[in-house]
Formats: structure tokens, sequence, C-alpha cells
């Protein structure tokens, strides 16, 4: 006797269900929404009952989709543990692992990790997206990314969070400006245009609070969303700002003034996964790579 539904519809049915619409699963599946729409419709009409139902502005489940939604996540997951298990077996490692993290460690970071790991495993395929910490957490969340390498702290019960690098801040200034400090403290910063990154990210609560600490409260001469962007405002000669030392390139060290800060100032960043995650074989590879990055 053949199943009345496919794994591919279990998928759609559950992501639904955890985002709260068809346009949003549609989005994160990188499908049509009528393609999401007709895959619960085929399966409802499979198992000749109404699965999801209007609820307010969202999408929730009939009591038939509560009953099929815990049978569904667990068949899912026995799914990705046969490909797994199928998978040690073969030569070499296979598969796609699914990464998020900040355009900074995108830029600076993963370029000669994910070289090496092409290198040693070429059937193992990483895809990357970027994204501010909380999007990219809401992805891990929703099964959307495998993985993400985000600045912590992480406001979310679902998932783990490994610690994995401490990354440095640096103050840095134009090469042709007033030379900074051997090691720069927020009062030398106080009669200098600033530019920081935009609000609500990590980084720059991290910064505002080394600054308010010394009971310096200053306001940005330039708030920008691109830590590259920044940095060429810099060499401009618009300012000075504070920024991970991951993101200094050798080139970037010779037309900006880099200095350490007094007292030091530095970002965690850790792994993020869902705690129901089954960390698969490409997982730990990439996650390995990442943790021997150093703290």
């Amino acid at each position: 006797m053949s199943l009345p539904f496919t794994l591919d519809q279990l998928e759609v049915f559950t992501l639904v269900l955890d985002t709260g619409s068809f346009s949003a699963a549609a989005h994160h599946l990188g499908v049509s929404q009528p393609a999401v729409s007709a895959q619960v419709r085929e399966l409802e009409r499979k198992l000749g009952t109404r699965l999801l139902e209007r609820v307010g502005r969202s999408v929730g489940p009939t009591p038939a989709g509560v009953a099929l939604a815990g049978h569904a996540r667990a068949l899912l997951e026995s799914g990705r543990q046969a490909a797994e298990a199928v998978s040690s077996l073969a030569k070499g490692v296979s598969g796609t692992v699914r990464l998020g993290t900040g355009a900074t460690a995108c830029l600076h970071l993963l370029p000669p990790l994910l070289q090496r790991i092409r290198k040693e495993h070429p059937a193992l395929h990483v895809v990357v997206s970027t994204g501010n910490t909380d999007d990219i957490v809401r992805q891990v969340e929703l099964n959307a990314l495998d993985l993400a390498l985000v600045t912590l702290p992480v406001a979310s019960r679902a998932v783990t969070v490994a610690p994995a690098l401490r990354d440095e801040f640096v103050a840095v200034a134009p090469i042709g400006a007033e030379p900074l400090p051997a090691a720069v403290r927020a009062r030398d910063l106080a009669d200098i245009p600033m530019v920081l990154f935009e609000p609500g990210s990590n980084t720059r609560q991290q910064v505002e609070s080394w600054l308010l600490a010394a009971g310096l409260r200053v306001r940005p001469a330039m708030e920008l969303g691109s830590i590259e962007a920044i940095k060429e405002m810099v060499s401009a000669g618009l300012g000075c700002s504070i920024l991970p030392a991951m993101a200094m390139r050798d080139a970037d060290r010779k037309r900006l003034q880099t200095r350490p800060l007094k007292p030091a100032l530095s970002r965690e960043l850790g792994i993020v996964m869902r705690q129901d995650k089954p960390l698969t074989r490409g997982m730990q590879i990439l996650a390995k790579a990442i943790m021997g990055q150093g703290v």
C-alpha cells in the first residue's frame, strides 16, 4: 500500500505551520505561493480532510492538522537520518549545509575556510545566507538554516549556542589625521566625528555600551549598514570608527590607523542550531572548521 503523501508535502505542510502563512513558507523554500498551496491541497485531497484553516491573519492547523503535525515531523527527521546514514557509507562527505551569518564574517572569515572545505570535501556544498542576528536565528528556528554563526548573545530557547571565536574591536581613523594613541580610550574620541554601524545590531550595542561606560554618549555623524562603507567614509577623512578587527584587511591597515581599545572590547561569535536538529557529518565538518579559527 502506497503512502497518501510524500516527504516534500509534509515538509511544506510543517513549514506553513511554523511560519503561519503560505507566502512565508514559499519565501523560505524559494518557490511561488501557488506552488505551496498546491502541495497542501494535494495532501488534503489524498488524506480526505482539511489540515489548515485561517486563524485571524495567520494559518493554523485543524484538529486533523494537529494530529498529522507530530507524525510529519517525526517522519521528516527519520528521512534526514536515513539520508545521513547512507551518506556516511559513501566515499567522502556529500550533501548541503545551509549556513547563516553576518556580512563581516561572510566577507572576512568564510572565504578561506570554505575554500579549504571545498578542496577537502568537493561533494559537500555550503550555502551561505547573510542577515542580522535576530533574522538569522529566526531562520534557524524555522529550520530554513542548518547552522548560524552570529554575534552573541542570542535570545532564543529553541536553539543551542556554542561559543566559537572572539573578535577584538579596534579604533580606526584616517592615515592623514592626527595620530591616535597607542591604545585608544573613549575620551580620545570625544571630539572626533564618529561613523558607526546602524542602530539595532549587537555590534552597535556593544560599542555604545563601551563608550557610555566612560561617560561618552556619542551622536554619530553617520550611521551605515555596511562595515565596508564605514571604512570608506573613515578613509575619506569623514570621521573615526570602532570596528571588529576581523574586518580589517592588510590593505585597510595601510590606509587607516588601527589601534586597540583600552579597556579592551571584544565580541563573541557562536554557532547556533536548533535543539532538535541532528548533527550531520557536513554540519560537523563546517562547525569544526569555524571553531578552529580560535577563541
